[in-house]
């Protein structure tokens, strides 16, 4: 019965919203003896309602080799050498947003991350991650960002940790792991 309802919200929010808009922009300018007007602004909220929707279902096929390199980049890995996107994941949901892409990456810029992670001042070499402080009330939403670096069994991982300052709000927090048997660099954005 929930999912139900929860359609029912989204089909109203997401459809009947943006229709009651454009009849309501067409008909007031209609009635105030403007109906050029009405029939421009309806035009204009509905290609801009049909963009969002449209970005949004093609978020995932329009994500670029570009993207994942400054997403990259944000962490002081950089890549220098080509590299091929081999998959790329975005889930959301009310609340919560998960995206995930995995590269192909040269075995010159495989060394310079994984040299760059092991020379960090904090890098452990035991599987101790930050995931445990994201849950923690006070370090959830205020305190310091936070990198870390460590080494497990299979990767070689930089983790940053970014509360968003205000409560309620999630914080930013990526994952970017590279494998030790692949020329793999894995990146995940998790905000719950």
């Amino acid at each position: 019965m929930d999912a139900f309802l929860l359609i029912g919200f989204y089909i109203l929010v997401f459809v009947g919203l943006p229709v009651g808009l454009v009849c309501l922009f067409y008909f007031v300018s209609k009635k105030l003896g403007y109906p050029k007007l009405g029939k421009y602004l309806a035009l204009i909220i509905g290609l801009i309602v049909l963009t969002f929707v449209l970005w949004t279902v093609f978020e995932d096929q329009l994500f670029t080799k570009d993207n994942a390199k400054e997403l990259v980049k944000e962490q002081q890995i950089l890549l220098v050498d080509d590299f091929e996107l081999q998959e790329n994941k975005t889930m959301t949901a009310i609340g919560d947003y998960y995206h995930t892409f995995t590269l192909k990456i040269s075995g010159r810029d495989k060394q310079n991350a994984i040299i760059k992670i092991k020379t960090a001042v904090n890098f452990k070499t035991d599987n101790s991650s930050i995931e445990q402080m994201l849950y923690l009330s006070e370090q959830r939403y205020y305190g310091p960002k936070v990198i870390q670096n460590y080494e497990t069994e299979n990767a070689y991982v930089r983790e940053y940790f970014q509360p968003s300052g205000q409560k309620g709000y999630a914080p930013t927090f990526r994952r970017i792991s590279i494998s030790k048997t692949k020329n793999i660099l894995t990146f995940e954005d998790i905000d719950e």
